[in-house]
């Protein structure tokens, strides 16, 4: 037979009584009489079926079972404040945190995101950036990656759908390369982090064997894209990253082949956590812009 959930005042007083690990004190922190808080405690056990403290001549003691309770309890109390002031006090109106991939909020995002302001002026915004490796999510409502969409216990809804091609400035030299053979008398930009890099687009395009020289290493791809800006080499560049680059002439693509990513972007947020109240109007949206953004692509 399953056991009854015992009432919230009790589980409170557990849980500041089991952190003093005083009855006197937890009396104090509830205002209430350190009578009523044994009696608290008291019908909890009984409830239960169990003792949760030790009463020890100079303060308590958690029991094994007690020590088991107190983080669910303890999670369960902190996650209930948590919403009650998001829905209903002044926590509701705290900004949205979107933790993103520097390079899709700069060539991705940000140029969006004017929209997003137009339709929600009332929704406040604020944006981390999350370099390649992965930090803790307790400080972002809403996180968004590059990988193959697979984290145990957290959403991930798909944000980009790309192509890999190399892109380079027009005036990296008297003449671009027109196959990637040509590739070996240019420097490689490597972005360190991506599975799917130089060596694997060179093997999908049946070209294994070329390995420049002049290579170049680097940490995030938005300095990588720099670099081919600047004329400094070849970088391998994701379709959805560098469309605004080509189109304003400030990158071009000169080969023509391209490989599908099996990995991409995507929003990610925890599965089994209150979500903060304007997590939803942003996924939402940026989900619809990415699906706008799949259908120019295609055509």
């Amino acid at each position: 037979m399953k056991k009854r959930l015992p009432p919230l005042n009790w589980l409170r007083t557990f849980e500041v009584s089991a952190r003093h690990l005083n009855f006197t004190q937890a009396a104090a922190e509830l205002n209430m009489t350190q009578a009523a808080i044994s009696q608290q405690i008291k019908g909890l056990e009984s409830q239960l079926g169990v003792t949760l403290f030790k009463r020890l001549p100079r303060g308590l003691e958690l029991t094994e079972a007690g020590l088991a309770y107190l983080p669910v309890v303890h999670e369960s109390i902190k996650r209930l404040a948590v919403a009650t002031d998001e829905l209903f006090g002044r926590g509701r109106d705290r900004s949205l945190t979107v933790r993103t991939n520097l390079v899709f909020f700069t060539n991705w995002l940000a140029p969006r995101i004017g929209r997003f302001r137009e339709q929600f002026p009332s929704v406040g915004l604020r944006f981390t950036s999350n370099i390649w490796a992965e930090e803790s999510e307790k400080d972002a409502d809403l996180d968004i990656r590059y990988g193959k969409g697979s984290w145990r216990g957290f959403r991930a809804d798909r944000l980009s759908w790309d192509e890999l091609i190399p892109v380079c400035s027009p005036s990296i030299g008297d003449t671009l390369p027109s196959s990637p053979e040509d590739l070996i008398n240019y420097t490689l930009l490597h972005v360190i982090g991506y599975e799917e890099g130089w060596g694997y687009w060179l093997s999908q395009t049946g070209y294994p064997h070329i390995d420049s020289d002049q290579s170049i290493q680097l940490d995030t791809l938005i300095t990588g894209l720099e670099m081919a800006v600047q004329g400094h080499g070849i970088a391998l560049g994701r379709t959805s990253l560098v469309a605004e680059l080509i189109e304003s002439g400030r990158l071009t693509a000169p080969l023509e082949e391209r490989i599908p990513a099996s990995e991409a972007f995507y929003l990610v947020s925890p599965d089994k956590q209150y979500e903060h109240p304007h997590a939803g109007i942003f996924r939402d949206w940026i989900l619809e812009e990415a699906e706008h953004t799949r259908d120019i692509d295609s055509m």
